[in-house]
């Protein structure tokens, strides 16, 4: 199956969709977004690992900032925080550099390595597309942890590939449907930024729709 342009949903969602069903719904099909000071410290970071030229040649290494990437198969489209390209024998051509390249795509966070896989299926999404858009296969890439100041390799098995497939099967019938899934208090809501737009200990068995509309009839 390929999706229409028109249904490609935004790659970086898949982090959020991992993380919290409820979160990406209330963000990607409620469009409702609060700032705190994570999101603000994420943004910042991001807008610094996009800093300075796009493309930067080290010899035989070839870096490229900010890559817009693309998959009419899962139906997303997004950007890379930071792909690198090294010179290999096995690598693919591109376009205006001789020879032949070895994708390595990198993602920046601002905290630290985390227990869940959000930020690995998120970096693994960006493998796929990139391995559909240049006709090649990726075998690992790299997350980069603003707290640490390292990097940690990340290795795309068929695990980690399959479980992106599913979360994005989902996530594009959830989009078709316009349903926000109901709300599952947990630990990760106090740093959640959609905290006082959930309201998760208010809104159990509600959804966000049916929680604005009992108010609106009340008031």
């Amino acid at each position: 199956m390929t999706y229409r342009e028109e249904d490609y949903l935004q790659l970086s969602g898949l982090q959020h969709f991992s993380f919290c069903r409820r979160q990406w719904a209330l963000i990607h099909i409620e469009q409702q977004w609060k700032e705190n000071l994570r999101t603000v410290e994420g943004d910042l970071f991001h807008s610094r690992a996009h800093d300075g030229q796009q493309r930067e040649r080290r010899g035989a290494l070839l870096i490229l900032r900010g890559l817009p990437v693309f998959s009419p198969r899962l139906g997303i489209s997004g950007k890379c925080d930071v792909v690198e390209f090294h010179s290999a024998p096995d690598g693919v051509p591109l376009h205006g550099e001789e020879g032949l390249w070895r994708p390595f795509p990198i993602e920046y966070k601002r905290g630290s390595p985390k227990e869940h896989l959000a930020d690995m299926l998120q970096l693994c999404a960006q493998a796929m597309c990139l391995e559909e858009m240049l006709c090649c296969t990726i075998d690992e890439g790299a997350l980069f942890y603003g707290e640490v100041r390292r990097r940690t390799s990340v290795s795309f098995t068929d695990n980690l590939r399959c479980q992106v497939q599913a979360m994005l099967e989902e996530m594009h019938q959830l989009d078709q449907r316009g349903y926000t899934p109901k709300v599952k208090p947990s630990k990760s809501c106090n740093a959640c930024s959609l905290k006082e737009l959930c309201l998760p200990a208010l809104m159990r068995g509600k959804d966000a729709g049916s929680y604005l509309r009992q108010a609106m009839e009340e008031f």
